[in-house]
């Protein structure tokens, strides 16, 4: 069953984690989309909200395939695929290129979605993660693990919708998983939403401005 927008998806998945409401919870979204179901999710929750920045590190004859991805959260983490740096026999040096030039890239978003105020912290608490939907996991993946090497008490996945085989991958990477909507018959994300626009930074940014604030650097 289709959701009406990100508003409502949120408000859905909100209520699946009504359990963790008055408890230590960071909630992270993945922009643009995510960030538009996060907020109802932090709002009903009654936690912070923040942003996860994820950027794809591809090979230098292939940038569509990823042999690695730099997460955002204060200090980036990067996350390497060992399986593909070795059989397109890509060189420390050009890998450390290619990461820097999308840290440059996770540096100016964040400036620009969040002027100045500094990552959420999940070590110790709950952290969930939320995207308005998930196709094939690698950006999540890469986000999870960031994620997970951050020391959180509890690790939390949550999207209103993504195909079981999936959520079945990245069962391993997480406490716990909240999916709504597991359709064998994936196609695409946007098939799951009546109202499924383009988000502007812009509207990250108002986002961010009225979730609960995090600590200010």
């Amino acid at each position: 069953m289709p959701f009406q927008d990100r508003i409502e998806a949120g408000r859905h998945l909100a209520q699946a984690l009504s359990s963790y409401a008055g408890q230590d919870v960071v909630v992270f979204g993945l922009p643009r989309g995510g960030v538009e179901v996060a907020a109802e999710v932090a709002k009903a929750l009654h936690a912070p909200l923040d942003i996860l920045l994820v950027r794809k590190i591809g090979t230098p004859m292939q940038p569509e395939l990823a042999m690695g991805a730099v997460v955002d959260g204060g200090a980036p983490i990067v996350v390497r695929n060992p399986e593909v740096i070795f059989m397109t026999r890509t060189k420390a040096a050009d890998f450390d290129a290619i990461c820097k030039r999308e840290l440059s890239e996770i540096e100016r978003r964040r400036k620009l979605y969040v002027k100045g105020r500094a990552a959420l912290d999940p070590a110790g608490k709950i952290a969930i993660v939320v995207d308005d939907g998930i196709a094939t996991g690698a950006t999540m993946r890469a986000a999870l693990q960031a994620t997970r090497q951050r020391n959180p008490k509890k690790l939390i996945l949550a999207v209103p919708v993504a195909p079981p085989e999936t959520i079945d991958s990245l069962r391993e990477e997480v406490d716990e998983v909240v999916c709504l909507e597991m359709p064998e018959d994936f196609g695409a994300l946007g098939f799951f939403y009546r109202d499924f626009r383009q988000l502007e930074d812009q509207d990250v940014i108002d986002l961010l401005k009225v979730a609960q604030p995090g600590p200010v650097s």
